[in-house]
């Protein structure tokens, strides 16, 4: 029997609309040109659809041109430390306080600077604008006369030239972190007034405190009527299900988990229809799990030593009653080496190498809403059960899992982790 061609534009279209969808939770911020450019002409393609989904459901605003197309994304939860910027290079180190500061003072030098600049010209606008008494107050300086400095500035620049606000013309980064040459750049204009994404402009803030001042900067209009509370209510549940791999329902002020208990299937259902992620709901909370395992900038698992460490320290976690000591994890490590050492990287069998391994297994569990550090050690967190050793009973939605033991083997098995969205640019 043959499929009404109604059917087959219908069909293609939803998966057109899902893809363009997807990449936009991916990188908020796409081009026209590079390797993202098919994915840009799809989201231009549905732009009105699209645009009328997020801001109806987010509150986000999606706005297309000619060269790039930027969903303006505000994270669910603006205390969540564990999603930082990082590096464009292989090494993927994070952002310091110190680049974040560089990061926004080139931006600055950009914003007024010409179409085109070099990186040494960038470099003197940064350390003029660095002398503020406000910065010098905080213990922020810059002198680029140390190798650190330039390397961080070519870290900032690099993450620039990613998001597009700068073309390379001329030159590499090296040549000016060692002191031998210079690079030049075009600023592309419209992609650089695009990348803030706050409600607010920063300079019309006159809080000084960080967390008000952030605060601010992401507050919504008065909401002077039950029909707008709600809608913002909806926003804000439907941001955290996108970004959070986990919306724990403990973290919910009581009208929040009271509209969530109403309008569970509502909301899920919603973003299925647009991603194709799917609801687990548990006792706990929900995580928006994803078939594809694309939507993620955190893996579980993943391939490598780390990657390894870390499904192992996870299923030892999973067992464990109450807090776990910084100690006794990298006790752990030290104890799975001897098991699992053959199938690690040199270095990771070297002595000392399991606080690194343990810190950045914790980091990534952490980031995926799977553990929580406190004061007392690491703390488990109910989603962290999917990686206990064990035959894990499915309950239905809304009542707690359960899981049994079994003799199954000592590597752990490989359940999917709940999404973690990628960074807000």
């Amino acid at each position: 029997m043959t499929t009404p061609l109604g059917e087959v534009l219908d069909g293609r279209r939803t998966a057109e609309v899902h893809k363009a969808a997807r990449t936009l939770l991916k990188e908020p911020l796409l081009l026209a040109w590079g390797p993202r450019a098919d994915e840009f002409r799809l989201v231009r393609q549905h732009a009105s659809e699209l645009r009328d989904w997020f801001d109806r459901n987010t509150g986000w605003s999606l706005r297309v041109d000619a060269e790039a197309a930027r969903l303006a994304r505000t994270p669910g939860t603006l205390a969540d430390p564990t999603h930082p910027a990082r590096e464009a290079s292989r090494g993927r180190a994070v952002f310091t306080r110190r680049r974040y500061v560089l990061l926004c003072l080139a931006l600055a030098a950009l914003e007024r600077g010409e179409t085109q600049i070099a990186l040494g010209r960038l470099a003197e606008q940064v350390v003029l604008d660095a002398a503020d008494p406000h910065l010098a107050a905080a213990g922020v300086e810059f002198t680029m006369e140390h190798r650190d400095e330039r390397l961080d500035l070519a870290a900032v620049v690099r993450l620039l030239l990613r998001h597009g606000v700068l073309r390379r013309v001329a030159g590499e980064e090296e040549a000016y972190v060692s002191g031998s040459g210079d690079v030049l750049y075009d600023v592309q204009r419209r992609v650089l007034a695009g990348l803030l994404a706050a409600r607010r402009g920063p300079s019309t803030i006159i809080a000084e405190d960080f967390e008000d001042r952030l605060a601010e900067l992401t507050a919504e209009s008065a909401l002077d009527s039950d029909e707008l509370r709600f809608r913002a209510i909806r926003q804000r549940l439907t941001r955290r299900l996108l970004d959070d791999p986990v919306l724990y329902y403990e973290e919910l002020t009581d009208e929040e988990l009271g509209y969530l208990t109403r309008q569970r299937a509502f909301l899920t259902a919603r973003i299925t229809e647009l991603t194709g992620l799917v609801p687990e709901v548990r006792a706990e909370g929900i995580a928006m799990v994803d078939p594809q395992d694309d939507l993620t900038d955190a893996r579980m698992p993943e391939q490598g030593t780390h990657g390894h460490v870390t499904l192992l320290l996870a299923e030892h976690l999973a067992t464990a009653d109450g807090a776990v000591s910084r100690a006794d994890l990298e006790r752990a490590v030290r104890e799975l080496a001897a098991e699992h050492g053959a199938f690690w990287s040199k270095s990771a069998k070297q002595p000392g190498a399991e606080a690194e391994l343990a810190g950045q297994a914790v980091e990534r569990l952490t980031a995926l809403g799977l553990v929580a550090a406190t004061p007392k050690g690491i703390v488990p967190l109910p989603a962290l059960a999917r990686y206990a050793v064990g035959e894990t009973v499915v309950t239905e939605p809304g009542q707690a899992p359960s899981s049994r033991a079994s003799r199954a083997p000592r590597t752990p098995r490989t359940p999917r982790a709940p999404k973690r969205k990628a960074p807000q640019s």
